[in-house]
């Protein structure tokens, strides 16, 4: 008679929809990078493409880090401003330390956390970045309006936060931002591009405003 602590144990069997997760997942080449280099994910790689074309992560800039969870953009905002520039991280889910970041955890849409943050910052930032996206329903239209809302709140964080001249980074779905929400970015930042960097899967729908030369 077998023993029942003998017996092999059965596992729940994957679904098509997650073996062909972890299949990408092996295969990914940022996936890989991201682990040889100590990224959380492989979204560090999308800020860090983003910051080639567009260069606004600056030695000693303060960065303000939105949603930042597991922590991938922080960790490379903080390695692009070093030691005399700050950069803060916030999310309502709970953030393992960061050489050189400063983490608090509550939701960056309350007002009341603000003077926290300008406080961690030392000072107004010179950039604030988003990737914030809504947990997808599968319903593209429903997705894109829920991730366009928190565009729009770290937009009007951003337009508490930045100082002249900043720099603004935001996820939106595919169409990207509403022609009235892009007229707003528009009155507010110098500069405004769509962009959908390299590390961002050909097969995603999102893509990145970043506006620069933010007019206070």
């Amino acid at each position: 008679m077998t023993s029942k602590s003998a017996r092999p144990s059965r596992s729940k069997p994957r679904t098509e929809s997650s073996r062909r997760w972890l299949d990408r997942q092996h295969k990914d080449p940022y996936v890989k990078e991201a682990r040889a280099k100590g990224y959380r994910s492989r979204a560090a790689f999308k800020l860090i493409e983003l910051d080639q074309k567009f260069r606004f992560l600056k030695s000693g800039g303060r960065v303000l880090d939105l949603g930042a969870a597991p922590g991938g953009w922080s960790q490379v905002a903080a390695k692009k401003v070093g030691s005399s520039g700050a950069v803060v991280a916030i999310d309502i889910l709970p953030i393992e330390p960061i050489t050189g970041v400063t983490i608090i955890q509550g939701d960056a849409s309350d007002p009341t956390q603000w003077p926290a943050l300008k406080e961690a910052l030392g000072g107004a930032a010179d950039v604030v970045l988003s990737d914030m996206a809504a947990s997808t329903t599968g319903h593209r239209a429903t997705d894109h309006l829920r991730t366009l809302a928190l565009f729009e709140a770290a937009l009007e964080i951003a337009g508490e936060m930045l100082k002249p001249g900043g720099a603004f980074v935001g996820k939106v779905f595919r169409g990207g931002a509403t022609n009235e929400v892009l007229a707003r970015v528009k009155q507010r930042f110098a500069e405004v591009k769509h962009v959908k960097p390299p590390a961002s899967r050909a097969e995603s729908v999102e893509l990145y405003l970043v506006a620069t030369g933010f007019r206070g």
